[in-house]
């Protein structure tokens, strides 16, 4: 009994270990960012005293378009995936249909396959997509979807799906059979089924998936910095980049700049943690 107490006590102290070196980059990053240059040279790893407000509006001023265009990117980039993966989920688990095994683990071979591999071809695709003429909200004359905030939703959209199918079919295929009989019985259709039985039942599972999604696209890097050349269209990892090149000195600024673009996503992971792992254990990964 001794022995099982103090092994439950060394790993307790692990893990305490471990949530200190997790979590104390934020708090320094935090604490820089109300220091001014010379309390950081000189006070590297001290407290701000005086505390100096003034890095936040010099850092929101920056990088409050680049916020923006990343927030309704991520938003329609996660709504398509959810509308999408729901549909093509729901066909995979309730309907019978020739090559829907092929199908569905073809999807699945899509989650093996490292996303830089497609780097290339995805460029050429969004480069040769038909535009509306001249140089427009849709993209640039002869230039396809460059340059424009759509060819980041459009990819960002059909690169969710493969992970947002497997979850969700392996969910809604344990849903009790009779609901849809019950339900068809009544004369509703696949959608309305779809909409007042499988979706408020798989919220949780949803949830899940609109998380990581989101957290997945705000915090890409690699594929804007191809993709987009205007400034005013750049999402907020790329304007952080820039933010950075400009106050590589000021460094109280430039941990502003870098709180205020993480705390959209600590405050969504805060509220809906529970939610979350609910959701990702709803969603058991059963085929």
């Amino acid at each position: 009994m001794k022995r099982i107490e103090k092994s439950d006590a060394l790993i307790q102290v692990v893990l305490i270990v471990f949530t200190v070196l997790t979590f104390y980059p934020l708090f320094f990053m935090a604490i820089t960012s109300l220091k001014t240059n010379e309390q950081f040279m000189h006070h590297f790893w001290g407290m701000a005293h005086p505390i100096c407000w003034d890095n936040y509006p010099i850092a929101w001023k920056a990088i409050q378009g680049y916020v923006w265009n990343s927030s309704y990117i991520a938003v329609l980039s996660v709504i398509g995936v959810i509308v999408f993966s729901t549909m093509s989920a729901y066909a995979f688990a309730r309907h019978k249909f020739p090559g829907a095994g092929l199908l569905f683990y073809s999807f699945m071979i899509l989650l093996m396959v490292p996303g830089v591999l497609t780097l290339i071809s995805s460029f050429m695709w969004m480069k040769e997509l038909p535009f509306l003429g001249g140089n427009n909200w849709l993209g640039q004359g002869g230039n396809g979807l460059l340059n424009s905030q759509f060819a980041l939703i459009l990819p960002y959209i059909a690169g969710g799906q493969a992970f947002a199918i497997f979850v969700l079919r392996s969910f809604i295929a344990e849903l009790p059979e009779d609901l849809f009989a019950a339900a068809r019985i009544d004369g509703a259709g696949e959608l309305r089924v779809l909409w007042w039985i499988v979706v408020p039942l798989s919220k949780q599972v949803i949830g899940a998936i609109a998380i990581m999604n989101l957290i997945s696209v705000w915090n890409d890097y690699v594929w804007p910095l191809i993709i987009i050349s205007d400034d005013s269209k750049r999402t907020l990892t790329i304007g952080l980049a820039f933010f950075q090149s400009e106050h590589i000195t000021t460094y109280g600024p430039l941990m502003a700049g870098y709180v205020l673009a993480s705390l959209p996503l600590l405050i969504l992971f805060g509220i809906a943690v529970k939610s979350f792992v609910e959701g990702l254990t709803s969603g058991a990964l059963k085929l």
